[in-house]
């Protein structure tokens, strides 16, 4: 007996109208649904003036596991499974990885309906830079985790789009301009589709103090990529460099290979900086 497939659909972000055609015939058809909220599917499909004729089962982070396995069995018996979170794609920020992972390593078919997607639109409407990009989903809640992980990215080019409860904008902005810079350029997207949508344009320090009054609704941030770094060519500059993450408790030869790579010059080159400026 042949397998069934993993269907990963796209949902409306805001407005239902946005379905696919192709979104409503899987809905209607599809043998398993599995919904990440069973109640926001069965409005969706009320406003689609669709019927769901499959079972319908919850898939949501809690029981992802569980469920993973569950769904896999209906698979491998020759059932279809649908996989619809609330909004968006599957799998992006949303449950749908896991299954996929396992879908693949049983040689189970998986395909996608394209549709909305909070990210990309988000990352047209920015204007910002749109050719290189990057999703990093939903920022750490602890302040140390998040520092950390803006750390990390400080230096990143492209641009990058991340997610954020309402709530945590105003701290995550502050966050993201102590790392980043204050005039680092970004843009809020609120309610992306919906009634009420939204997009605040403006260096990082100035979002901050807005987002401080309350937001509501969807959030979606675009963050411009950090801008070339200038590099090093004078010896006392390379030197003077070295002696500074000497300073800040790092060994003169993780320094000069540290210094070196991030100039692109030989490390003899910046050794030889740091012997002539004894």
């Amino acid at each position: 007996m042949s397998t069934g497939t993993l269907i990963l659909a796209a949902a409306p972000i805001g407005r239902a109208d946005d379905a696919s055609p192709r979104l409503r015939a899987a809905l209607a058809g599809a043998p398993v649904i599995a919904a990440e909220d069973t109640r926001r599917l069965r409005r969706l499909a009320a406003d689609l003036e669709v019927t769901p004729t499959g079972r319908v089962v919850s898939y949501y982070d809690q029981n992802e596991r569980d469920r993973a396995a569950e769904l896999l069995d209906d698979l491998r018996e020759g059932r279809d499974v649908l996989v619809v979170t609330d909004a968006g794609m599957p799998g992006v920020s949303d449950p749908g990885y896991r299954l996929v992972v396992e879908a693949v390593a049983a040689d189970v078919p998986v395909t996608v309906l394209p549709g909305p997607s909070a990210v990309t639109t988000a990352l047209v409407l920015s204007g910002l830079p749109t050719d290189r990009f990057c999703f990093e989903g939903f920022l750490p809640r602890k302040p140390g985790e998040r520092a950390s992980r803006l750390a990390e990215l400080a230096d990143e080019p492209r641009t990058m789009v991340f997610f954020e409860a309402p709530h945590r904008l105003e701290a995550a902005l502050e966050a993201l301009a102590a790392a980043f810079g204050a005039d680092r350029r970004a843009a809020v997207c609120r309610e992306l589709t919906k009634t009420y949508e939204e997009i605040r344009r403006a260096p990082l320090e100035e979002l901050a103090a807005w987002a401080a009054d309350g937001v509501r609704g969807e959030i979606t941030l675009v963050v411009a990529g950090a801008p070339p770094r200038e590099t090093l060519s004078d010896p006392a500059e390379l030197a003077a460099a070295v002696f500074a993450r000497e300073a800040a408790g790092i060994s003169r030869k993780e320094a000069i290979a540290e210094i070196a790579k991030e100039n692109k010059v030989p490390k003899k080159v910046v050794y030889s900086a740091v012997l002539e400026a004894k």
